[in-house]
This record gives C-alpha cells, sequence and structure tokens, in this order.
C-alpha cells in the first residue's frame, strides 16, 4: 500500500510533511473498518463535495477489482453477486440534505454535523473532518462529539490545522494556506488514502 503513498509524494513533492500522518490516517481508518466499524466524512463547500467523492471511492471499486464475499454470494446467487463490487462502509454526512436542511431550519444550524455524528457514530468509528482553513465551526463541533462517543478523528487542512487540529488523534495539514491550493493538495492526499485502504482490504 505504501508504493501508492510513494507514487503520491513523487507527484506531489510537497506532500513529504504529510507522510507520516497520512499513514497513520490510513491506519485509523482500517482499524475501524476491521472492528465492522465505519467512516463518517464532513466538510463545507468544495470540502463537502470531497466527503461524497471519498466516500464513492471506498463503496465501489475504485482502481482494484473487488470480489464480493463468498458468503454474500452463495445467499444471493451468482446473477446478484456478479453486479455487486466488494464495499467500505463510509457515510458522507453533507450528502444528508433532508436532514441536514431539516435540522438547519429547526435548530442552530452550526450543530448539523454535530447532530449527525451523534446520532450515527458508535465507538470504533473514525470521523474525518475536512476544512481548508481548520476552523469551520460545525466541523469542529463534530469532531467534539466524535471524541466523546470515542471515536477516532480525523483532520484534513491547511497548512496550519487551524482550532481543528486540536480536536483530532492526527490532522492532515496541506502545505498551503489558499484555498483553492489547499483543495488542490487535498485530492491526491485523499485519493491516496482511499487507494491504501482499497490495498489493505481487497488487493
Amino acid at each position: 500500500m505504501h508504493d501508492y503513498l510513494s507514487d503520491c509524494l513523487k507527484r506531489y513533492p510537497s506532500l513529504v510533511t504529510c507522510e507520516n500522518d497520512i499513514k497513520y490516517a490510513c491506519d485509523l481508518i482500517a482499524n475501524s473498518f476491521r472492528s465492522e466499524c465505519k467512516l463518517l466524512i464532513c466538510g463545507n463547500g468544495g470540502s463537502s463535495s470531497d466527503s461524497g467523492h471519498i466516500a464513492g471511492e471506498l463503496l465501489k471499486n475504485f482502481c482494484t477489482k473487488r470480489r464480493v464475499d463468498e458468503a454474500v454470494r452463495k445467499m444471493v446467487g451468482n446473477d446478484v453477486a456478479d453486479n455487486l463490487q466488494g464495499a467500505l462502509p463510509a457515510i458522507s454526512l453533507p450528502d444528508m440534505i433532508a436532514i441536514n436542511s431539516a435540522y438547519a431550519n429547526d435548530c442552530n444550524p452550526h450543530y448539523c454535523f454535530a447532530q449527525l455524528t451523534y446520532g450515527l457514530g458508535k465507538n470504533r468509528d473514525t470521523l474525518l473532518c475536512i476544512s481548508t482553513s481548520g476552523n469551520a465551526k460545525n466541523v469542529i463541533l463534530a469532531a467534539i462529539v466524535a471524541k466523546a462517543k470515542n471515536m477516532n478523528v480525523i483532520g484534513l487542512t491547511g497548512e496550519t490545522g487551524g482550532n481543528l487540529a486540536q480536536h483530532c488523534d492526527v490532522c492532515i495539514k496541506a502545505p498551503e494556506s489558499e484555498t483553492f491550493k489547499v483543495q488542490e493538495l487535498h485530492l491526491p492526499i485523499y485519493h491516496t488514502l482511499c487507494l491504501m485502504l482499497e490495498q489493505i482490504f481487497f488487493g
């Protein structure tokens, strides 16, 4: 799996400062999956789109053909199983439009992701918090709730980590400060994480 990380660092040499944090983040997420737990992901704006992108890469084939469990194949039959792909459990919180809009209308909208984390998160799950500044209030509140529920918390931020960093088990700090430049580095980081996880579970 480290071949994917080495390749990423060759193509984006500035990310060498993130190498150990990417490895640690991968380990945390992998341990959640091994424990039959899940990954929750949150972020705003472009980071909201990244949340859905990450979940999509984990819930179906990315770069490796993923076989369906043989136990499932026996239960559903070959016709169904041949049209399924191995999946890793990931939920993009911003994509839950109905509950997010209802909560924002009825309650304090800063707490939308915190509410979803409280409702969906459990012991040994992982929450991936994406914020280019590291200061998104709703993302930080979700991280606080996640820690209270004994979840792993990973930050994906810009170079300072902002206030989010103090609430994370590990914070991957893309070495840029301008929003669009941070976002440009977030893509190879999370693609690499997804590739590493796919290799662990389906390689």
